[in-house]
């Protein structure tokens, strides 16, 4: 069932997975702004049930954080396909759809892994646009993904955002940081991240100004995990220690592969420009991260 929140605008938000991480930040970030806001967890491949819940609550603006990611991580996607195709292909579908036969604009919080590097896009080389086509599929998850992604370009209701190893001002279980904090060895590549802090602001003016299409949702830049850690150290966490190790030997403790990639968010900051937003660098994000993590105690 849908939860309402403050009831003082035209706009009326209803955010997909009300339950989620991502979706407890837009909440929180939507009733500051004063605006309507209802959350529900009603599960996006029951038609009825979705049609329903869109009726009741009559939404402008659907943002759909809901999907399956697998627990611990995306190694359970690959022994329970027929769920994941339920929920990242069925119902992220079947959602769109709903709201578009109703007009109503939806957007949806999808993943930049996607995408590994090659030889035109090496490390430190050139990033991926929104209309590359997708080049990984070393994992179920990411798999699914990028077929859904394929197929959502088609309404024109919908706004597509790539995040990519998202992080909050906190050490939420779900947050990149606080897994690569907790493994025992790290490979140390440079990816695109998506500073949730930063970005998650953007994402409700890009809804609220009823864009559609793929954005890359991500910090510009790319930074290695051995620069994430240093920066975790120097701010939050003194003695903290790591070790690497390759993605060889990465690759013989997973069940699936690992996307690793940057992606060029240039679109991005050139319409968050249009709103008077600048998106920061990945390293100045991180950086002023960590130093609110130290502000609020967070050790």
């Amino acid at each position: 069932m849908a939860t309402n929140g403050d009831q003082s605008s035209e706009k009326v938000f209803l955010i997909w997975g009300g339950e989620g991480w991502v979706a407890g930040h837009l909440k929180e970030l939507l009733q500051k702004q004063k605006e309507r806001v209802f959350t529900t967890t009603v599960r996006m491949e029951n038609r009825e049930a979705v049609m329903t819940e869109l009726e009741r609550v009559k939404p402008t603006h659907v943002l759909n954080c809901a999907g399956c990611t697998g627990r611990p991580n995306v190694d359970w996607c690959e022994d329970n396909k027929e769920q994941v195709i339920r929920s990242n292909v069925i119902g992220t579908l079947n959602l769109t759809d709903c709201c578009f036969l109703k007009n109503i604009h939806c957007t949806v919080f999808a993943t930049g892994c996607i995408y590994a590097y090659d030889k035109k896009h090496p490390p430190g080389g050139e990033g991926y646009l929104e209309a590359d086509p997708a080049n990984f599929g070393g994992s179920y998850y990411s798999a699914t993904k990028s077929k859904v992604e394929e197929l959502m370009t088609t309404y024109a209701n919908c706004l597509i955002l790539r995040l990519r190893m998202p992080v909050s001002d906190d050490l939420h279980p779900r947050s990149f940081v606080t897994k690569i904090a907790k493994y025992d060895r790290v490979v140390n590549i440079p990816n695109s991240n998506t500073i949730l802090h930063d970005l998650l602001p953007c994402a409700i003016l890009l809804a609220s100004a009823c864009d559609t299409g793929i954005y890359n949702f991500t910090n510009p830049g790319a930074i290695s995990h051995n620069e994430v850690l240093s920066l975790f150290k120097k701010h939050v966490r003194p003695d903290f220690e790591w070790k690497n190790f390759t993605e060889e030997e990465q690759s013989k403790i997973l069940k699936a592969g690992r996307s690793n990639c940057e992606l060029n968010s240039d679109k991005l900051a050139q319409r968050m420009k249009s709103f008077g937003v600048e998106v920061k660098d990945v390293h100045t994000a991180y950086d002023e991260c960590f130093q609110r993590m130290k502000a609020n105690g967070v050790k």
